[in-house]
C-alpha cells in the first residue's frame, strides 16, 4: 500500500489528477498506512495551497423554523429538538460578533440563516445586505454568506454590497442525497451554486460525512466539487442531534475521518478544504491530525445550533504545527 499512496502523490504533485477508481485504492489505506496517506496529503496542500490555514467564523442569524427536511438538521421544523427558533438577530449583536472575531483572529465572517432560500424581495434580505453595507465599512473581514437557495439577482446584489463568497453546501454524494433530503433536490443546489458563480462570488461547498454514506460515496461527492470547480470545500463530521432523524448515528472513528480529509486533498489538490462541524466529537484529543491530512482552513468559534473550541485552542494548535494564521 505504501508504495502506491507514494505513486499516487508523485503524480499529484507533478500536477495529475486521480481518477476515482485511483481514490477508491487510497481508501483501502488501514492502520499505518492512513498517517502515510496523511502525511502525502499534507505534502500536497502545501505544494499547492502554502502552509496558511485560513479561518472563518459563522454567526446563526435567524434560526430554526425551516420547512426542509435535512436529516441531520437541529433546526428543521419536521424535527422535535432544543433548538428555540428566532426571527433576525439584531443588526448591532451581529457587527459586535464580527468585530470580536476580528480581534480573535478570523479572516471571513459568514452570516447564515434558516430557511430553504431568498429572493431579492423578502424582508430580511433587504435587512441583509445592508448589514453587509455596515460590515463592510466596519471591519476588515472578507464577508460570506449562507442564506439558502438565491436568485441571479439576489446573487448579485449580495456581490454588490460586499459578499466575496457564499457558502451553499451540496451535502453528500447525489446517490446518497435523497436518504438525507426529500423536500427539495440535489439540481437545485447546483442550480443555486451556478448563480453564484455567475454573479462573481467565490463558492464555498461541502458537507457532512458520518450520515451513513459509504466511502465510494464520500469520493462521488468530492469528485462533483471538482466538477463544478468550487473554491472552498468544508467537511462537516456528523454530530448526532437528539430529535433529528440521524440522532442515533454512531460517530466516525478519528481515522476514518482522517482517511477521507486525506482523500478529498489528493482529490482536491488546490481547493480550501478544512474543517467545518463535528471535529470535537468525532475527533476529540486528535483534532490536529487534521490540519496534518491536509486541511488547509477551519471555522472558529461556535457553529449554528452546537459549541466548538475556545478561539485561542485552536490558534495554539495551528502555531503547535508551524502552520500560520
Amino acid at each position: 500500500m505504501f508504495n502506491r499512496i507514494f505513486e499516487l502523490t508523485q503524480k499529484v504533485l507533478a500536477g495529475g489528477q486521480i481518477n476515482q477508481f485511483e481514490a477508491i485504492e487510497l481508501a483501502q489505506a488501514e492502520g499505518a498506512d492512513i498517517q502515510v496517506l496523511a502525511a502525502m496529503a499534507a505534502k500536497i496542500r502545501e505544494k499547492f495551497v502554502g502552509d496558511k490555514v485560513d479561518l472563518c467564523s459563522i454567526i446563526s442569524v435567524k434560526t430554526g423554523r425551516c420547512s426542509e427536511d435535512c436529516a441531520f438538521c437541529a433546526q428543521s421544523a419536521h424535527h422535535h429538538t432544543e433548538i428555540t427558533p428566532t426571527e433576525m438577530l439584531d443588526e448591532e449583536k451581529i457587527l459586535a460578533k464580527a468585530r470580536a472575531m476580528e480581534a480573535a483572529g478570523a479572516h471571513r465572517f459568514d452570516l447564515v440563516t434558516a430557511g430553504l432560500g431568498m429572493t431579492e424581495e423578502d424582508e430580511d434580505f433587504k435587512k441583509i445586505l445592508a448589514i453587509y453595507q455596515r460590515l463592510r465599512q466596519e471591519v476588515k473581514l472578507k464577508l460570506c454568506a449562507c442564506l439558502g437557495t438565491l436568485t441571479e439577482k439576489a446573487a448579485r446584489m449580495l456581490h454588490e454590497v460586499g459578499v466575496t463568497r457564499y457558502n451553499h453546501n451540496l451535502e453528500t454524494a447525489r446517490s446518497f442525497f435523497n436518504n438525507i433530503v426529500t423536500t427539495h433536490t440535489y439540481d437545485e443546489r447546483i442550480e443555486t451554486i451556478k448563480r453564484v458563480k455567475k454573479a462573481g462570488m467565490e463558492v464555498c461547498c461541502g458537507g457532512i460525512i458520518g450520515m451513513g454514506e459509504t466511502m465510494e460515496q464520500r469520493i462521488e461527492f468530492a469528485f462533483t466539487l471538482k466538477e463544478l470547480d468550487v473554491d472552498a470545500v468544508p467537511i462537516n463530521v456528523l454530530n448526532p442531534i437528539k430529535g433529528t432523524k440521524l440522532e442515533n448515528r454512531p460517530l466516525l472513528s478519528p481515522l476514518e475521518v482522517v482517511k477521507t480529509f486525506a482523500i478529498f486533498r489528493f482529490i482536491l489538490p488546490d481547493k480550501n478544504i478544512r474543517y467545518a462541524g463535528g471535529r470535537e466529537v468525532n475527533l476529540r484529543d486528535m483534532q490536529a491530525l487534521g490540519l496534518m491530512a491536509g486541511l488547509n482552513g477551519m471555522l472558529i468559534g461556535h457553529y449554528l445550533t452546537t459549541k466548538g473550541r475556545e478561539v485561542e485552542t485552536d490558534l495554539q494548535m495551528i502555531r503547535d504545527l508551524g502552520l500560520k494564521i
